[in-house]
């Protein structure tokens, strides 16, 4: 079954300025321009080549501007080239601390900083990488997002991943006050290419969804060691707000637009689907909350309930039932042609002409 309801896809969804400037409650973008020669990875982002690169805007609570801001400054750095995609972030830190040293370790049990990476924008089959002070790396893929079932491939390696990390002060020592600490990574482009969906290494103009989280815990010095306040939980600072506590939407994720123009040249494009994908995941999140009451799936917009915000002539939006559950589309028409944007009930979305 299906229905049709009369909308404004073009006037919903994120607005982002040419350099990659957002509003509150909007993903922001980056533009990751070609690296002239590799930066020379020792942690310390002070090569040439990482001080031709932009930082990011300063990390925020994880909820957003609703939440006041970190106290300690997180910002990165992003460069790519036929074999890597480069990573750097500085973490101000006034005492850096870390315990865990085996690979694959839950590495957001220590302070820790994290990579999120989602090529081709479907909400599935993405990246996740988390690094603490000690650089022991935890590196894994999902096929899904937790909510819809995952599940975390912790199996999954990146063969030739490089990373360092340097420790501005002392490392587990609580009778000094540090600067902070700072990561670089490589990551080989070769290990995204397995489930990217597109082209890798990306081409010119390409926009891939990512993102960047720190957790940060508090702690108390006993016995001249730190330990986590008790019933205290820990704080996320991310690059672009997730407007609740969970990195697992990457619908929300920040925006990375690749270039291999001169520094400087390139501006950042506004994703002209991201309305009409804003738009149906408002349908799939509307969808979870009548499942939860009915124990099933709504069939039509009608019993869902559901509006949409500012309707307006011009787009359709369609529900309708398959083997699986269902799935919703409508158009963006600010694409040149207009195309169609999908979610289904599993969150992975996509285009179709």
């Amino acid at each position: 079954m299906a229905a049709a309801l009369v909308l404004a896809a073009a006037g919903i969804g994120a607005q982002l300025s040419d350099r990659g400037e957002s509003k509150p409650g909007m993903p922001r973008g980056y533009v990751c321009e070609r690296a002239v020669r590799p930066p020379v990875i020792d942690g310390l982002l002070d090569d040439p080549a990482w001080q031709a690169a932009p930082w990011t805007e300063h990390f925020v609570d994880i909820e957003g501007y609703v939440r006041p801001l970190p106290p300690f400054a997180t910002r990165a750095k992003m460069l790519w080239d036929d074999r890597f995609f480069y990573v750097g972030a500085w973490l101000e830190e006034p005492q850096v601390w870390a315990t865990l040293s085996q690979r694959d370790s839950v590495i957001f049990q220590d302070n820790d900083f994290e990579v999120f990476c989602d090529p081709d924008g479907d909400n599935h089959n993405y990246y996740e990488i988390e690094i603490n002070a000690l650089n022991t790396v935890w590196d894994l893929r999902l096929a899904k997002p937790y909510r819809d079932g995952g599940p975390a491939l912790n199996e999954w390696e990146i063969p030739g991943l490089r990373s360092v990390v340097h420790v501005d002060g002392t490392l587990n020592d609580p009778s000094d006050v540090d600067r902070g600490w700072s990561v670089e990574m490589a990551i080989p482009w070769a290990a995204l290419a397995e489930f990217a969906g597109r082209p890798v290494p990306p081409r010119h103009g390409d926009q891939w969804r990512m993102n960047f989280s720190r957790v940060e815990w508090r702690t108390e010095v006993a016995a001249g060691h730190y330990g986590k306040l008790a019933g205290r939980r820990e704080d996320n600072w991310v690059w672009s707000p997730q407007g609740v506590v969970d990195m697992h939407r990457p619908e929300k994720w920040g925006i990375v637009q690749f270039s291999t123009a001169a520094p400087g040249e390139a501006r950042l494009r506004q994703d002209p689907t991201l309305p009409a994908r804003d738009l149906l995941t408002s349908v799939y999140y509307a969808q979870r909350s009548f499942r939860e009451q009915h124990r099933r799936w709504a069939r039509t917009l009608e019993e869902l309930g559901w509006t949409p915000p500012d309707p307006a002539p011009g787009e359709s939006l369609r529900l309708e039932t398959t083997p699986e559950g269902w799935q919703a589309s409508t158009i963006a028409s600010a694409t040149a042609p207009p195309v169609r944007v999908w979610i289904r009930q599993d969150s992975r979305t996509w285009v179709s002409d």
